[in-house]
């Protein structure tokens, strides 16, 4: 489930496109939205005119502030919710409230594309932890012996043989984020939505999540994250989309080339300037607004104390 490669970016997007089922899919990018808007009633939009490609083999990070409307878009890519205006093709093929409806078309889609939700508890419903991992795969007609050589593998990567037994109610919040995971990754989809998926982790749950994130986009998986949290973007995504507080596409580009751009962070409140009095000088920061901070005074804008 998870080669190794030289050159793990380069066998992300051939592994990717391999798996498709035509010649057409398989040249397609994973999705492209045109003009796309969504609003959750009258006054209240959550996307606005957005149009982007993201392609197979990517991994992707989607910044924002809280409200902008990223976890919107993630449903989006996911077939969760529809848009109201625009169009959304994953592989080539229209994503749509009707195309759904059809079972050739939802048995592809949900076998390509996992979503993994920012609430654990969404996601989880099963009475143990076997059942809930095993559930997907038996929709899929799979037979018995290879959904539990699949449980058994996702167990000893994701360390969950001692909790196979329990309710996923019973379960920290990290252990539920890992069955959740192992309840995607066990139809092997080639696309991951992941929306916040960091919240609410301790460190050391939030580092092993990244390291496997990682791990699975060498072995060939599509990423696409919204998030918030900047510290974790440049391990988990090489190209940034970033969306403004008035709902559109603000900017995208390579993750150094934004994490750097400190106007644009400002601009749509990703971080914050922060005024104080050092001594004499009364200066400001850029800081991120979900990470403690250190003062330095190089390169901030100051002037002395009246």
């Amino acid at each position: 489930m998870f080669p190794s490669s030289v050159d793990p970016p380069r066998a992300a997007q051939t592994a990717a496109k391999a798996r498709w089922a035509s010649p057409q899919e398989a040249a397609a990018p994973a999705f492209v939205l045109s003009g796309v808007c969504y609003a959750y009633g009258p006054g209240v939009v959550a996307l606005r005119d957005v149009s982007l490609t993201i392609g197979q083999g990517e991994k992707v990070a989607i910044l924002g502030a809280n409200g902008c409307g990223k976890s919107t878009l993630i449903k989006l890519l996911g077939g969760l919710i529809h848009p109201q205006s625009g169009v959304i093709t994953a592989c080539g093929e229209p994503l749509t409230e009707v195309a759904l409806r059809g079972e050739a078309f939802a048995y592809r889609f949900r076998r390509r594309v996992g979503f993994i939700f920012q609430n654990s508890d969404a996601q989880l419903f099963s009475p143990t932890v076997r059942e809930e991992i095993a559930f997907g795969p038996l929709q899929m007609g799979l037979p018995r012996v290879e959904i539990e050589r699949r449980i058994a593998d996702l167990c000893t990567l994701l360390d969950l043989n001692s909790l196979l037994d329990r309710p996923p109610f019973q379960l920290s919040g990290g252990e539920k984020k890992k069955v959740a995971i192992a309840s995607v990754l066990v139809t092997n989809p080639d696309v991951l939505l992941l929306d916040e998926p960091t919240n609410g982790l301790d460190p050391r749950s939030q580092h092993w999540l990244v390291d496997l994130l990682v791990k699975l986009h060498a072995a060939g998986k599509t990423l696409i994250t919204a998030t918030h949290d900047l510290s974790i973007v440049p391990e988990i995504a090489d190209r940034v989309l970033v969306l403004g507080e008035d709902h559109t596409l603000a900017a995208e580009g390579p993750t150094h080339a934004i994490l750097s751009d400190t106007d644009l962070l400002l601009r749509v409140n990703l971080i914050h300037e922060h005024w104080h009095w050092h001594g004499s000088l009364y200066h400001s920061h850029p800081h991120h607004h979900d990470a403690a901070h250190d003062h330095t005074h190089d390169g901030a804008d100051s002037q002395p104390h009246p």
